[in-house]
């Protein structure tokens, strides 16, 4: 009985040691893994210290290092009030960095979950300000400077006597004056290689749908030289006599003019004309 006990107290004892081997050396692992990662958050760090000390990186120009803070706090205090301003901090921050795709993803994910909030048109037009800055060189895909747009008209219906809306106003102006130039540069193209009927098309998209962008002289000048290489005369001349009427000082004017005078004619509009109709519509015809 003597032997048995023993050999069972034995085996007891090194299961024992075993185990609690067995805990210290994960335990250690841990520690280890702790050790590696020194932006590991203290689960007990205020959120309020987390957002001042992203604001301090902010106001000392480490934009990557102060978003890394705010997104600190959105983590590890997910409900709280200070997570709600983290984020939006977040999308300013990154916006400030240029970093535009992750400022939009940031701003519209706070506009999920705090759609209603006294920061939500601030946020609306922190989002759209990054569709609008990263709109790509007028000879690239305008893909951005559409988004652009929608975002903008969003911020100006949503929020139309806000201070955001009247800044919105403005670069909507400048996306569309962008899209403008993408068929005007397509439409001279076409024009080059004596493709009148696809250059006609891309001008008249300028001519009906941005009219209000500087490019509508040019547009109006192009129809008009466009039609009278076709031989479409009345057309030219409805042109030349819209784009006189409109802007009877612009450089394009006397260039159309003189273009259907070559031609043996006069500016003369057609009131029956797209290009006369088009105009009329918003009274500057």
């Amino acid at each position: 009985m003597r032997l048995f006990s023993d050999a069972a107290s034995s085996r007891a004892v090194r299961f024992r040691v075993l185990g609690l081997l067995g805990v210290f050396l994960v335990a250690a692992s841990l520690a280890g893994c702790a050790s590696d990662k020194d932006d590991i958050i203290a689960p007990d760090e205020p959120a309020e210290k987390i957002y001042n000390e992203g604001l301090t990186l902010m106001n000392k120009g480490d934009l990557t290092a102060a978003a890394k803070r705010f997104e600190d706090l959105d983590r590890t205090h997910p409900y709280s009030e200070w997570a709600r301003k983290a984020l939006l901090m977040d999308t300013y921050v990154y916006y400030q960095a240029g970093k535009y795709d992750e400022a939009i993803a940031a701003g519209k994910r706070y506009l999920t979950l705090h759609p209603g909030s006294a920061d939500a048109a601030y946020a609306n037009y922190l989002v759209a300000s990054a569709y609008f800055d990263n709109i790509p060189d007028v000879t690239r895909d305008q893909k951005a400077t559409r988004q652009a747009l929608d975002a903008l008209d969003d911020v100006i219906r949503k929020y139309p006597n806000t201070e955001y809306a009247a800044s919105a106003k403005k670069k909507v102006e400048v996306a569309r004056d962008q899209l403008a130039g993408k068929e005007m540069m397509i439409g001279r193209y076409y024009l080059e290689n004596r493709n009148y009927t696809g250059a006609i098309n891309r001008f008249k998209v300028v001519v009906t749908q941005y009219q209000t962008t500087r490019q509508v002289e040019e547009a109006l000048f192009r129809l008009t030289e466009a039609y009278m290489a076709l031989g479409i005369i009345g057309e030219a001349q409805t042109a030349a006599a819209v784009l006189g009427y409109n802007f009877p000082e612009s450089s394009w004017y006397k260039d159309a003019y003189k273009l259907v005078q070559q031609g043996g004619g006069e500016p003369q509009e057609n009131k029956g004309s797209w290009i006369s109709q088009a105009f009329k519509k918003l009274g500057l015809g």
